[in-house]
C-alpha cells in the first residue's frame, strides 16, 4: 500500500521536481479557436506564449479535465489498497476540483479498492505546486495519510501569493478577475498588484511601472515574514530577463529555506497574461 499524489497542470512545478517526487499531473485543456491542446503535453509554456503572440485568437479559453479523465488516471496510478491525495486549483477559478470529486464518487460506488482524498487547494500555479510538493515529500518519507492531509490544510492558510500583471485584460476576458475588477482602468504604465485570498483574485495596490511593482511585492513579504525562515516560489509568464533580477533581489532580502523558480504554464498564462510576475511564500 502506498500514497499517490495527484495534481493538475496549473501547479506549474518544474518537470524535474514532478519526476523526482513521482507526482502525477492531469492536464487541463487550452482552446485556440477550433484547436484543443492538453496543457503540458501538446503545448509547452514556451510554445503557448509564441502562439498567443502570433495568433489572431488573442484570448484562448480553458476547460477542466472530465470526471472520466480523472477516473482513468486514478485507476492507472493506484493499486488495490492505495491512498490517493488529489490536490487541485481553487474551485473558485476552475471546475477541475468538481471533476475530481465526481470521479471520486464514481470510484467509491464501484468495486475499486482505492481511497481518494480530493482537496480544493484554494490557490493555483506554483502556490499550488508548493503545497503539492510538500505533500509528495511527506509521502516519500512514508508519513501517514492523516499527517499529510493535516499539513495540506495548514498550508491553505499559510501560503501567501502576490503577483503583478502587465494588464488586467486577460483576467477580465477569462472571467477570473474576482475582486480585482475594482482596479480596472487604463492609466498609463500602471501595474496592478494582486493576491490570492479565499480562492479568488483580490486587489492589493496599483503601482506605476514594473520595477516599483516588483519592489512593492518584496516589501510586502519582508514586512509579513520578518525573522521567519520561509520557502519561496518565484513565477513568471514569459519574462526570463526580469525573473533573474527578481531572483537576485529575493536572495538579498529574503531569508529563504527553499526556492522554486517556474514559468506560468498555458492555463494560468491564459488568464494572467504574458508579463505576469509573482511570488508565493510561506513560513516553514
Amino acid at each position: 500500500m502506498s500514497i499517490q499524489i495527484i495534481t493538475d497542470s496549473t501547479c506549474d512545478l518544474p518537470k524535474k521536481l514532478i519526476e523526482e517526487y513521482n507526482i502525477h499531473v492531469i492536464p487541463l485543456n487550452i482552446h485556440f479557436g477550433e484547436k484543443v491542446y492538453k496543457d503540458g503535453i501538446d503545448l509547452t509554456a514556451e510554445n503557448f506564449y509564441q502562439l498567443l503572440e502570433s495568433s489572431d485568437q488573442h484570448h484562448p479559453t480553458t476547460s477542466q479535465p472530465s470526471p472520466g479523465d480523472f477516473m482513468n488516471l486514478y485507476k492507472k496510478v493506484a493499486s488495490s489498497g492505495d491512498d490517493i491525495i488529489s490536490i487541485h486549483i481553487s474551485s473558485e477559478l476552475s471546475g477541475t476540483y468538481q471533476s475530481a470529486v465526481l470521479a471520486n464518487n464514481m470510484i467509491s460506488e464501484s468495486e475499486e479498492d482505492i481511497n481518494i482524498y480530493t482537496v480544493d487547494s484554494r490557490i493555483t500555479s506554483t502556490s499550488l505546486g508548493m503545497m503539492v510538493l510538500e505533500a509528495a515529500k511527506m509521502a516519500d518519507k512514508d508519513e501517514d495519510i492523516n499527517s499529510i492531509l493535516k499539513r495540506i490544510d495548514e498550508l491553505k492558510n499559510k501560503i501567501k501569493t502576490y503577483f503583478m500583471v502587465d494588464t488586467l485584460e486577460y483576467l477580465e476576458k477569462g472571467g477570473r478577475i474576482g475582486k480585482a475588477q475594482a482596479l480596472v482602468g487604463n492609466l498609463l504604465n500602471v501595474k496592478p498588484i494582486l493576491a490570492l485570498e479565499e480562492g479568488i483574485v483580490v486587489p492589493q495596490k496599483k503601482v506605476r511601472g514594473r520595477k516599483k511593482g516588483l519592489n512593492y511585492i518584496i516589501e510586502l513579504i519582508e514586512k509579513e515574514f520578518t525573522d521567519e525562515k520561509v520557502n519561496v516560489a518565484i513565477m513568471h509568464a514569459n519574462t526570463p530577463d526580469e525573473i533573474e533580477k527578481l531572483e537576485n533581489n529575493v536572495k538579498e532580502r529574503i531569508d529563504y529555506n527553499e526556492k522554486i523558480v517556474s514559468e506560468l504554464g498555458p492555463i494560468v498564462g491564459t488568464h494572467a497574461g504574458p508579463g505576469t510576475v509573482g511570488i508565493a511564500i510561506y513560513a516553514v
